[in-house]
């Protein structure tokens, strides 16, 4: 099968990923910089706020509100250490009791609040979430810088969880041995591989482990 071109900025099927945060990945990141073939000015430095929807009794999907969207990932495998995510659902507000009782509450696996209306809003769906014990809305800033190394598709991203600043690098393709060669040339060899959900859970408390560095 022919390999897939990375395009950076657009949708491909789905693809690997590895992932770290921490307070500081200046060598790789200069590295990154260093290495990297140009990318479209559109991604060089991007800025968004988003709301992840965290659940303490989930881990397997990611349920991120950016715009007034909300979009989650299911996890599919990990293969060599990296993760493959697939969308699960897509939906803006207000959105459908019916959408909540067979795709959001399901994704979040807690148990299912009293839904006596036929659709919510995004302040009353934040407010069940407030409710929940089991969940936490947490507010997400990103800024993302782009970069393409070994045909994959990376970023170095400071990141503000409720107020905590994070940094993150990545890289991410189809083709599981780009990302290899990509980790060993930047210097990310042997660094642990997490995702947003475990990130953010580690930031906030909801777990007791430590982010790389």
């Amino acid at each position: 099968m022919a390999k897939e071109e990375m395009k950076i900025g657009e949708i491909s099927k789905p693809r690997f990923e590895f992932r770290s945060f921490g307070q500081c990945f200046c060598d790789a990141h200069k590295r990154m910089a260093r290495l990297s073939v140009p990318v479209p000015e559109k991604v060089w430095e991007r800025e968004s706020d988003e709301i992840y929807i965290i659940s303490r009794t989930n881990d397997i999907n990611n349920t991120k509100i950016r715009d007034g969207k909300m979009d989650i990932k299911t996890y599919v495998q990990t293969v060599d250490g990296l993760e493959q995510w697939n969308p699960l659902m897509k939906g803006t507000f207000p959105i459908s009791k019916e959408v909540l009782e067979k795709e959001v509450f399901p994704a979040f696996m807690v148990e299912m609040p009293a839904l006596d209306k036929d659709e919510y809003t995004y302040d009353e769906f934040i407010a069940m979430v407030k409710a929940c014990p089991d969940l936490a809305a947490v507010r997400v800033h990103k800024q993302r810088f782009g970069y393409m190394v070994n045909d994959t598709i990376c970023e170095v991203g400071n990141v503000l969880i409720n107020g905590a600043k994070v940094v993150t690098i990545n890289s991410e393709s189809t083709e599981i041995e780009d990302i290899k060669k990509t980790l060993a040339d930047v210097g990310l060899e042997g660094v642990e591989n997490i995702n947003y959900l475990q990130a953010i859970k580690r930031v906030i408390g909801m777990s007791d482990k430590e982010l790389a560095n």
